[in-house]
C-alpha cells in the first residue's frame, strides 16, 4: 500500500493494457491522477468536480447547497479587486481564564487557516461605493465570539461610525466562546453599543446570515442589520433545535431554524443566493447613499 502514496499529492493508478491479446496491469508508474479534485455534496450526495464547484461560488451543481465559505473567498467575491483595506490585522486572543490549552489551539488555527481570528474586517468598495466589512470565518473555531471576535467587530463599526460609512457583516457563528466564559458574553453588549451609534448617526447597517449562526452572535449584532438577508438555508438560531424542544417539551416545526421559515416569519428581509448577493447588496447601498 505504501508505493500507493509516494507522493503527497497523487495517487498512483494502474494502467490496464493489452498484450498479445491478454490483458495486464502496469506497475503504476504512469500516468499520475491529482487527488482533492472531486467534492462530496454533503446533503444530496453528489460527487462535484472542484473546478466546477469553486466556479459555481462554492455550491452544488445538483442541489444548489451552498457550502461555508472562507473570509478570504467572501471578501474576493463581495468587495471590488484591490480595493479591500484590512483593519486591526494583528489583534489576537488572550487566555484571559487560564484555559488549559487554549492558546495552542489559537495558535494551530492560526497556521491552518492564514488568518488570526475568527473574523476578518476591512474597508472596501462594492462596485465603487465605500463600505466597512466585517467577515465571520467559520474555519476558526466555528466562528465563536470571543474578547478579540467582540473587539474587532466593535472597532469596524467605530470605523464606519467615524467615516460615515455604511458597515455589512456576514456572520457565521456557533456563539460565544466558552473558553473565555463571561468576557465572552460582554462583547454581546459592547457590539450592540456600538451599533447604536451607527444608527444615531443616520447611517446603514446590513447583516449577511450565513450557515450557521446561532448562539450570542444572533443574540446581539447578527439580528441588529437596519437590513438583514441570508444565504439559502442557512440555520439561524439562539438554542438548538433539540435543547428548545426538550424545554418546552414540544415538537418544533419542520424547518424551525432555517432561512426559509425565518423569512416566512418576518425574522429577517430576504434570501439572496450567493452569485446575486453582491449586486443586490450594490442596489442596497446605492439606495441608501443619500
Amino acid at each position: 500500500m505504501k508505493e500507493l502514496f509516494k507522493k503527497k499529492k497523487y495517487i498512483k493508478l494502474p494502467i490496464k493494457t493489452a498484450v498479445n491479446g491478454k490483458e495486464k496491469y502496469n506497475d503504476m508508474s504512469d500516468p499520475s491522477v491529482p487527488t482533492g479534485k472531486w467534492i462530496k455534496c454533503n446533503n444530496c450526495g453528489e460527487i462535484i468536480y472542484r473546478d466546477d464547484f469553486e466556479a459555481k461560488d462554492q455550491i452544488c451543481i445538483k442541489c444548489h447547497k451552498h457550502f461555508r465559505m472562507d473570509s478570504e473567498s467572501r471578501i474576493s467575491q463581495i468587495i471590488d479587486s484591490g480595493s479591500f483595506k484590512e483593519l486591526n490585522t494583528n489583534m489576537e486572543t488572550k487566555n484571559v481564564l487560564d484555559f488549559p490549552d487554549y492558546l495552542e489551539k489559537i495558535s494551530s488555527l492560526q497556521k491552518k487557516t492564514g488568518i488570526k481570528e475568527a473574523v476578518v474586517t476591512g474597508e472596501g468598495k462594492i462596485n465603487g461605493i465605500k463600505v466597512v466589512i466585517a467577515v465571520m470565518d467559520s474555519r476558526f473555531m466555528m466562528g465563536s465570539m470571543g474578547e478579540a471576535v467582540g473587539e474587532k467587530v466593535t472597532r469596524a463599526i467605530e470605523h464606519a461610525t467615524n467615516k460615515k460609512l455604511p458597515i455589512i457583516i456576514f456572520t457565521a457563528s456557533g456563539g460565544a466562546r466558552m473558553q473565555e466564559g463571561i468576557v465572552s458574553l460582554m462583547q454581546m453588549a459592547k457590539t450592540s453599543s456600538a451599533l447604536a451609534k451607527h444608527s444615531e448617526a443616520g447611517l446603514l447597517y446590513i447583516t449577511v446570515l450565513t450557515d450557521p449562526t446561532t448562539g450570542g452572535v444572533t443574540a446581539s449584532f447578527a439580528m441588529l442589520g437596519d437590513i438583514i438577508l441570508a444565504e439559502p438555508g442557512t440555520l439561524i438560531g439562539f438554542a438548538g433545535a433539540r435543547v428548545i424542544e426538550q424545554t418546552i417539551n414540544q415538537k418544533l416545526p419542520e424547518g424551525f431554524q432555517k432561512a426559509e421559515f425565518l423569512l416566512e416569519h418576518g425574522y429577517i428581509d430576504m434570501i439572496v443566493e450567493r452569485k446575486d448577493m453582491k449586486n443586490t447588496l450594490f442596489k442596497l447601498l446605492e439606495f441608501h447613499q443619500n
